[in-house]
């Protein structure tokens, strides 16, 4: 007996790349069923491995606790067994063009009259309607189309793209939200329906700052380097430490204080310059060459033992390195390390949602193309060994 919140539920995964198959990472971490639905030759992220593996890194970390089978839905044998599978499922995702699915006979209107219980999931980058529809997209297009590019950056540089892939994730939280109420909701009427995210969409509130900025003063924000998007909140930068970078944030006229008290200048606390936060924004070179001569004198983490003790928001600048290595993280046990059959040991995450009082999911390492073609297909839908065999001739999975 398990206490999992998504116990029992089963999904149907044809996500690829980054947005869908976190999407169901998170579906797979509280507990779902996730069948990873993919063509014989593996999903497009899975293809970019190296000879002899059959995953990236990347892969294997947002595809943890998923089966994995293959399945051609360009054969009509491949779109009968999709149709099985779907009279069992209460979700199915996919994440490609806008249209393919119906184009391949087996859209959301088909799918639909095979279970009408069945929760279809869309990802794409700008939606099933509107005139932009078409459009390819990726991570990187969508944060230029979207507006991130044009606010990241130095000032006096090109646009620049935030370095993660911030929007296919952004995509996949969605599409986790957009499931679980559609869920909700077939818990009282009994009927399934079609959820759908646009990529675009689910970043747009992420600039609330630059619009801030565009509604305050009517021109269109500069690139504004690590300072606030906004141009609104001084101190606001990364600064230069003795070995690395810093980030410090003060709110409060209190966090002002305390920080002229850890850099030991409390005599600035009545300088007209530095009086107020709009004070310090109009003379914001003024203070970040006050903030970065301090903290260039101290290692990154002297500066944030300094600012933790005076309680002022800050953090040092930490690569991929450090941050596998949280021991805060791994305290949690949102980090794990596991032992992966292609990888070695390797740090995988688990889910940022926790529901206390719930079985903890214990990772599995990401499968291999196909290897649960026997266990899904003779298992579940109850083919025999010789059909298993047969398909497998015929190109189907």
């Amino acid at each position: 007996m398990t206490d999992l919140p998504l116990a029992g539920l089963t999904v149907l995964d044809f996500g690829q790349i980054f947005q869908g198959p976190y999407c169901t990472l998170l579906l797979a971490k509280a507990g779902a069923n996730v069948i990873k639905i993919e063509p014989p030759g593996g999903e497009p992220l899975r293809r970019r491995a190296e000879p002899g593996k059959s995953q990236i890194f990347s892969f294997a970390m947002l595809n943890s606790n998923k089966r994995a089978i293959t399945l051609n839905l360009k054969t009509a044998r491949g779109r009968a067994l999709l149709a099985e599978m779907v009279r069992r499922a209460d979700v199915l995702l996919e994440n490609f063009s806008p249209g393919t699915m119906d184009g391949l006979g087996v859209g959301y209107a088909v799918l639909n009259e095979v279970n009408p219980r069945l929760v279809y999931a869309s990802g794409s980058g700008f939606g099933l309607s509107g005139p932009d529809r078409g459009n390819l997209a990726m991570d990187f297009t969508i944060q230029a189309a979207s507006g991130i590019m044009s606010v990241t950056g130095a000032p006096d540089g090109p646009p620049m793209k935030a370095g993660p892939t911030l929007v296919d994730m952004m995509g996949g939280i969605h599409l986790y939200a957009g499931i679980m109420t559609a869920l909700y909701q077939r818990a009282a009427t009994g009927r399934g329906r079609l959820v759908e995210v646009a990529m675009q969409e689910a970043v747009y509130p992420t600039l609330a700052s630059p619009m801030e900025y565009y509604v305050r003063t009517g021109t269109v924000p500069p690139r504004a380097g690590n300072r606030q998007a906004s141009l609104s909140s001084a101190p606001y930068n990364a600064y230069p430490a003795a070995d690395g970078w810093v980030a410090i944030h003060v709110v409060t006229e209190a966090h002002w204080r305390n920080l002229l008290t850890a850099m030991g200048r409390d005599e600035l606390a009545e300088d007209p310059r530095f009086a107020s936060n709009a004070a310090r924004v109009a003379n914001i070179d003024a203070v970040d060459a006050l903030v970065g001569g301090w903290t260039r004198t101290l290692g990154k983490h002297e500066v944030f033992a300094a600012t933790r003790r005076h309680r002022i928001p800050c953090a040092p600048v930490r690569d991929v390195a450090e941050i596998m290595a949280d021991p805060h993280m791994h305290g949690r046990g949102f980090l794990e390390r596991v032992e992966h059959p292609e990888f070695g040991s390797v740090v995988l995450p688990g889910s940022p949602l926790r529901l206390h009082g719930t079985d903890r999911v214990a990772t599995t390492p990401s499968p291999r193309v196909g290897a649960h073609n026997a266990e899904i297909y003779q298992g579940w839908l109850g083919l025999s060994a010789a059909e298993l065999a047969e398909l497998q001739q015929a190109g189907v999975i």
